[in-house]
């Protein structure tokens, strides 16, 4: 069993997944979404990954801002956390998100990865961020 961690945006979703044990995440794709408000192809992906990797909950970054007010993001985000819940019968948790893709695309500069294939790995590491974060909280809890 594992944990699976999404970066859910407008035009990709990030996925990671933990290791059996719950100690670390791992990227393992950038889901490209076609339209923004059509959701089907992108939960059958992901429904597809939580079979493959035997997923028993999931974890999805809520993008408040900065001063922790809510926009038109983090209620779409909620939306889709539903769906997805109701789709797959799983818990699905919503964690602060702040910063992760800011870390994310900090962590490619420093590895030295060009500006312009940045993008290609971003949402990929913010979730595996996500999902770290939440393991770490769930390893306090224990």
């Amino acid at each position: 069993m594992r944990i699976m961690g999404l970066d859910f945006g407008a035009k990709t979703v990030g996925v990671a997944v933990s290791d059996p044990l719950f100690v670390t995440a791992q990227g393992i794709e950038i889901i490209r979404r076609e339209e923004e408000n059509k959701l089907r192809r992108t939960l059958a992906r992901i429904e597809a990954l939580i079979l493959e990797y035997e997923v028993k909950e999931i974890v999805v970054g809520l993008p408040v801002r900065l001063d922790a007010s809510e926009g038109d993001r983090v209620e779409k985000t909620r939306e889709f956390a539903d769906r997805l819940s109701r789709r797959t019968g799983l818990p699905v948790f919503l964690r602060d998100e702040r910063l992760t893709t800011v870390a994310a695309d900090r962590a490619l500069e420093e590895a030295g990865v060009r500006r312009e294939k940045r993008k290609a790995y971003v949402d990929k590491i913010a979730a595996v961020l996500i999902l770290q974060n939440y393991l770490e909280e769930r390893q306090n809890r224990v």
